[in-house]
């Protein structure tokens, strides 16, 4: 059996990356990663399905012990990626897809053999209306998140693909069509050589 693939999505907060995650993880053979956050739950958010929520103290001692994969400190809260969650779902087979912010990305890739796609959102204006659309931040979130957007978009030339959420559906047919295009691979189809040269 294949190890499945490990995948970093990352995105501006408003980029829709967390929409096109759950259209994805429809397929049985993918799991998204849960992050853990030392931040309040937003109305209707479940710990365990959209975040793992922990506290500060909680968070650190994970992290000083090494269970955390990648961490960030975003708006004041800890945001990271628990580790062995997501390698025991690659060992399975299950293609594994992380929701995660730049920095945390840059760490992961560095550090794993990882397929990298980055969701850029149309515009800016395009973004900030649906930052502003939400309802659920402040204005001075809002304004940190706009700042933060102009930092991640900057940083999309480290990345594998870029996929434009301008129609959702075109985006998820696109994410799809990466996933199908790196499980072609030649890399991804040694043994399946192996066995028929056999």
């Amino acid at each position: 059996m294949n190890k499945g693939l490990l995948l970093v999505l990352s995105g501006p907060s408003g980029s829709g990356k967390g929409t096109i995650n759950q259209v994805i993880a429809e397929d049985p053979n993918v799991f998204i990663s849960v992050s853990a956050t030392t931040r309040q739950p937003r109305e209707g958010e479940q710990d365990g399905k959209h975040y793992y929520f922990l506290s500060k103290e909680e968070f650190e001692s994970r992290l000083s012990t090494g269970m955390i994969l990648e961490h960030n400190v975003y708006c004041g809260n800890y945001y990271g990626t628990p580790k062995k969650e997501v390698y025991e779902h690659l060992e399975q087979g299950h293609d594994v897809i992380l929701e995660i912010d730049v920095n945390g990305a840059l760490k992961v890739m560095k550090e794993n053999d990882v397929v990298s796609i980055f969701i850029m959102p149309p515009s800016l204006e395009v973004l900030e209306q649906r930052l502003r659309g939400r309802g659920t931040e402040t204005e001075e979130v809002v304004q940190q998140r706009l700042n933060e957007a102009l930092t991640e978009i900057s940083k999309a030339y480290e990345y594998d693909y870029i996929v434009v959420n301008d129609n959702l559906e075109d985006a998820i047919a696109q994410v799809k069509a990466i996933i199908v295009a790196e499980k072609c691979k030649t890399e991804q189809n040694v043994e399946l050589i192996k066995g028929v040269l056999s």
